[in-house]
């Protein structure tokens, strides 16, 4: 009898492992391609050299405090730590900041006009165009490959959360449409990953409410947050945009139990399914003051990945809180409490955005 590699397939399918018959190894560092760590000062810790060898580390968030005239050779350093690694994947480490122009910049450089400034210019589409590049340029100087860019949340009122620090551009849903878009096809054209945030929107928070320090509930109807906040998203896709970070404010009208970072019914069902967003998505700060129902850190990042989300942030400037997201999923894994078939769907788009970063 004739075999042919059509009865094969099924064959070798059935046998095809998932994330939970992987070996160790192979699971210790499917697990690391999903977390942002973060450390204090300008040094680096050597124990999170260890965990870069060791293949627990997808990436790092750069804050201001840890930016010195030595930054481009402590990058250099951790990029060769992670590319001796038995867990090197082929394509570099995150590296990430918010350089979102105006007030927000962590590295010295442009966009020096803030988002607002742009969404008022006379030709705002040109604006938000250097913006981008401007972005790129100043990220690629100090060897980052992320920016935690472009806020995409339509204020609603002047000196409202996303307007106090001019870092929306407009309280109209197309101008900001117009400006993200625009900004992130010229950066990611620089090839520098962009982020758009915050969904599906922050524009509707009042003045003093910050997930970052307390929990945050917007109280708006289905048609508006289709229609105001999350109607930036489509063009930002339609541009390309590798990445998206989830909000930490609980949206009633789309959930009203979990934070969108936290939620299936958001992460899937909105962005995924009916906006269609194929790339990375990346939570808000995991210790952010606004999670505080929702469990010790290393819970919070389980219930993030369990929902979706495909990078952790752990922004706390503490290896140790990394660690525990990693130590957490691992359990789950083990545990079958985090699927391993979506999880490793996740992977497989995180090493895909990373690919490009091997081509720029």
């Amino acid at each position: 009898m004739k075999f042919t590699t059509q009865f094969l397939v099924p064959f070798f399918l059935a046998l095809a492992p998932s994330a939970l018959a992987a070996s160790p190894s192979d699971l210790q560092a499917q697990i690391g391609h999903h977390i942002i760590f973060s450390y204090p000062g300008v040094e680096p810790p050597a124990h999170l050299l260890d965990l870069i060898k060791e293949g627990k580390v997808g990436g790092l968030i750069l804050f201001g405090e840890n930016v010195d005239d030595n930054l481009v050779t402590t990058i250099d350093n951790l990029q060769a730590v992670y590319k001796q690694s038995p867990y090197y994947s082929g394509s570099p480490l995150f590296i990430m900041t918010d350089q979102e122009g105006g007030e927000v910049r962590r590295l010295a450089g442009g966009p020096v006009e803030s988002a607002k400034d742009i969404g008022q210019a006379a030709n705002p589409k040109a604006a938000a165009t250097q913006m981008g590049k401007d972005a790129a340029s100043t990220l690629e100087k100090f060897k980052n490959n992320v920016n935690l860019a472009p806020v995409l949340d339509v204020y609603r009122e002047a000196g409202d959360f996303a307007d106090a620090y001019e870092r929306s551009f407009s309280n109209s849903s197309r101008v900001v449409a117009t400006c993200g878009s625009a900004f992130i096809a010229a950066q990611q054209s620089a090839n520098i990953v962009a982020s758009a945030k915050h969904f599906p929107g922050l524009g509707a928070a009042k003045a003093g409410e910050n997930t970052d320090m307390q929990p945050v509930t917007i109280d708006l109807t289905l048609e508006e947050l289709r229609k105001v906040d999350m109607e930036p998203y489509k063009n930002a896709i339609a541009a390309g945009v590798d990445m998206v970070m989830t909000s930490w404010a609980i949206y009633p009208a789309l959930d009203p139990t979990y934070p969108s970072g936290l939620s299936k019914t958001i992460i899937q069902n909105e962005l995924r399914d009916r906006l269609g967003f194929k790339g990375v998505t990346i939570t808000d700060a995991i210790e952010a003051g606004s999670l505080t129902a929702f469990g010790d850190q290393a819970t919070r990042g389980l219930l993030a990945a369990q929902a979706g989300v495909d990078l952790l942030l752990a922004a706390k400037r503490d290896v140790t809180q990394g660690e525990d997201i990693y130590n957490a999923l691992l359990a789950a894994l083990q545990d079958g409490s985090l699927d391993g078939d979506a999880f490793s769907a996740a992977t497989q788009r995180i090493l895909e955005v990373r690919k490009k970063l091997v081509l720029a």
